[in-house]
């Protein structure tokens, strides 16, 4: 068992998503997130207007003074906001024995695009190929991939597990799918709740790579993480004026 998470993520200075919901979750689990901030945001439960990537060797100087110290083994990242970045983070998290959970982070929320196109090629080209488990939802999932249904884009993804979120297509009942090696492995069926949550999916994500520090197995992990963060959007505040924020301090 691991006594920490890695987090690679941006700062969501409202506190709804990115390294806040990552920290919350990961501690939630009795674990302690070790957090590198990858992109600042102007940001707030109603949009994102401006971002800004944190410099590249900064990153890997945070990273490398973390690795001589702390044995890293499990990461979670979030959202990477340039091509450098993305291919110098790939660059330091490859020929390393890590179990890395990427939430592939194209749009936020609020449907403000926050990875361009280009970075999307870098980030299919030399991060996806070191992933885990990564966590999309379906327009996530066509941004990265090739075919036209579900299977045929989580098979062309390099991947070993994809779970597919759909509550962004989905009306009244939610089923996830979980995949290994392009093979659907489990479903997991939900009443989609009325509203709009920021900070959903960084809290998914962040609960996967908890529990699979403390060695459960994907499929126990997926299941835990997801009916968590439903709990955290079933105790959802209303910080702003818009989407509300999971509870993730009385969920467990």
């Amino acid at each position: 068992m691991n006594e920490s998470v890695l987090v690679l993520s941006g700062l969501d200075p409202c506190g709804g998503a990115g390294i806040s919901a990552d920290i919350e979750t990961i501690h939630q689990f009795g674990l302690t997130a070790l957090p590198i901030i990858t992109t600042l945001t102007v940001q707030n439960t109603q949009s994102v207007t401006d971002i800004q990537a944190v410099d590249t060797v900064f990153i890997a100087k945070q990273f490398y003074h973390l690795q001589i110290d702390i044995d890293i083994q499990i990461v979670k990242i979030g959202l990477l906001s340039s091509v450098s970045q993305i291919y110098e983070i790939a660059k330091l998290l490859k020929d390393k024995a890590l179990k890395i959970v990427l939430d592939p982070i194209v749009k936020s929320s609020t449907e403000d695009t926050l990875l361009k196109e280009q970075a999307i090629v870098i980030l299919k080209e030399y991060l996806l190929p070191l992933v885990y488990i990564l966590t999309p939802n379906s327009a996530e999932l066509s941004a990265l991939s090739a075919g036209n249904s579900e299977q045929e884009k989580v098979a062309s993804l390099p991947c070993e597990w994809i779970l597919v979120t759909t509550t962004d297509v989905s009306d009244s009942e939610i089923e996830h799918r979980l995949y290994q090696y392009g093979k659907l492995k489990k479903r997991y069926a939900y009443k989609k709740l009325l509203g709009d949550y920021h900070g959903s999916g960084c809290t998914l994500s962040s609960a996967i790579a908890a529990l699979i520090a403390q060695d459960l197995s994907v499929i126990s992990a997926c299941q835990k993480a997801l009916d968590y963060t439903y709990q955290t959007l079933l105790t959802a505040k209303n910080i702003g004026k818009m989407q509300k924020h999971p509870n993730r301090q009385k969920s467990l």
